[in-house]
C-alpha cells in the first residue's frame, strides 16, 4: 500500500512538473511572438520617420498598399473557395459587419498617423492606451470574456510601464506640438476605433477563419482607402529620390503585411487585449533604433519601462481569460495545419493552466 502510495505521489509530481513546463513554454513562446509584432511596427514607424524626413507625408497610400497586398493575397483565396465559404455567400449574410470592421481599421491606421501633426508623442504614447480598457470593455460586453484580478493589475503594472517611457520623452525634451487638442482629439478617436477592430479580429478568428478576416479586411480595406485616396491624393513634389522612397514604402507596407497576417494567430493564441499589451513595446524598439539612425537621447528609464512592461505581459499570460460564448472551430480547408495546431495547444495549455493555478 505505501509503495502504491509513493509510486502515486512520484506520478503526481512528474506529471506537474510536465504542466508547469508546457506552461512556462506557452508563455515564452506568447512572448517571442508578441515581440515580433512590436518589432514588425518598428518597422513601420522608422520607414514612417524616414519618409517625413524626406518631405513624404502619405498616410492614406500608407495604409493602401497594405491593404492591396491582403486583397492580393487573402481574398483571392476566398473567392477560390467553393460553397458556404466563398466570398459570394460571405458578402450576401456578412457584407455590413466587414463594412464596419474594415472601416474602422482604416479611420484608426489614418487618424493616429495624422495626430503626429498636430499633437505631441508623450500624448500619443498616453493616450494610445486608451486601447486597452475600451477593448476590455467590448470584450466583456460582446465576446463575453472574464477577467480575474490578476489580469487588471497587469493592465495597470503596464500602463506603470508606459509612464516610465513618456517620462524618458519628457527628460529628453521629446515633447512638442502645434495643435495639441486636434492631436489627443484623433488619438483617443484612433484608440476607439482600433479597439472595435480588434474585437472584430478576436471574434472572427476564433470563431470563423483567420483567412476570411484578412481576405474581407483587404477587401473593403482597399475599397475604403481607396476612395480616401483619390480625394485626398499624395503630394510627392519634395522626394527628391524616388528609389529610396518607393523602398521605403515597400519596407513599410511588407511590414504592415505581416503585421496582419501574423497578428490574428497570436490574437487566436491569446486574446486582442494581450496582443495591445505587447505592442506597448513597439515605441520602445522605435526608440532604440532610434538612438542610433536619429541619434536619440538614452535614457535608463526606456530599460526600465520595458522590463516592467513585460512583467506586465507575463502576468496577464500567466492566467486564461475566460469566456461565456462557445468558440467554434469549424473545418477550415484554407487554414493551415499550423494555425490548427495553434488553435489546440491554445485549448490544451488554458485546460492546463487552471489545473496548476487550481492544484497551487
Amino acid at each position: 500500500m505505501e509503495a502504491n502510495n509513493v509510486w502515486r505521489n512520484e506520478t503526481l509530481l512528474d506529471d506537474s512538473i510536465k504542466v508547469l513546463r508546457q506552461i512556462c513554454w506557452h508563455l515564452v513562446k506568447t512572448v517571442v511572438m508578441g515581440q515580433v509584432l512590436s518589432l514588425l511596427i518598428c518597422g513601420t514607424a522608422v520607414s514612417c520617420e524616414y519618409l517625413a524626413s524626406a518631405g513624404v507625408e502619405t498616410p492614406m497610400l500608407q495604409s493602401f498598399l497594405n491593404y492591396a497586398l491582403l486583397l492580393i493575397v487573402y481574398t483571392t483565396i476566398l473567392i477560390t473557395r467553393k460553397g458556404e465559404r466563398n466570398i459570394i455567400q460571405i458578402l450576401k449574410t456578412k457584407w455590413w459587419k466587414y463594412l464596419v470592421m474594415g472601416l474602422a481599421d482604416v479611420e484608426a491606421n489614418y487618424a493616429v498617423v495624422k495626430a503626429y501633426q498636430f499633437t505631441t508623442l508623450t500624448s500619443i504614447q498616453l493616450l494610445d492606451c486608451f486601447v486597452i480598457p475600451v477593448l476590455m470593455l467590448l470584450s466583456w460586453f460582446i465576446l463575453k470574456t472574464r477577467y480575474r484580478l490578476l489580469h487588471i493589475v497587469a493592465v495597470i503594472v503596464c500602463l506603470l510601464g508606459v509612464g516610465a517611457m513618456v517620462g524618458a520623452d519628457i527628460l529628453a525634451g521629446r515633447d512638442q506640438g502645434s495643435n495639441v487638442l486636434l492631436g489627443d482629439g484623433l488619438v483617443l478617436l484612433s484608440a476607439v476605433l482600433y479597439a472595435v477592430s480588434n474585437t472584430c479580429q478576436e471574434y472572427t478568428v476564433k470563431k470563423l477563419s483567420r483567412v476570411e478576416f484578412l481576405g474581407m479586411m483587404g477587401l473593403f480595406g482597399t475599397v475604403i482607402s481607396g476612395v480616401q485616396l483619390i480625394k485626398t491624393p499624395p503630394s510627392l513634389t519634395e522626394v527628391h529620390s524616388l528609389c529610396s522612397a518607393a523602398m521605403l514604402f515597400a519596407v513599410y507596407a511588407l511590414c504592415m503585411y505581416a503585421l496582419y497576417s501574423f497578428m490574428p494567430v497570436v490574437v487566436k493564441m491569446t486574446s486582442a487585449t494581450a496582443v495591445n499589451l505587447s505592442l506597448l513595446t513597439a515605441d520602445l524598439f522605435s526608440l532604440f533604433c532610434g538612438f542610433f539612425l536619429f541619434h536619440y537621447t538614452f535614457s535608463a528609464l526606456y530599460i526600465i519601462s520595458f522590463v516592467v512592461i513585460t512583467v506586465g505581459f507575463i502576468m496577464f499570460n500567466a492566467v486564461p481569460t475566460y469566456t461565456l460564448l462557445p468558440v467554434d472551430d469549424p473545418a477550415d480547408p484554407a487554414e493551415s495545419s499550423s494555425d490548427r495546431l495553434l488553435a489546440a495547444d491554445r485549448d490544451t495549455q488554458t485546460d492546463e493552466t487552471l489545473t496548476a493555478v487550481a492544484a497551487l
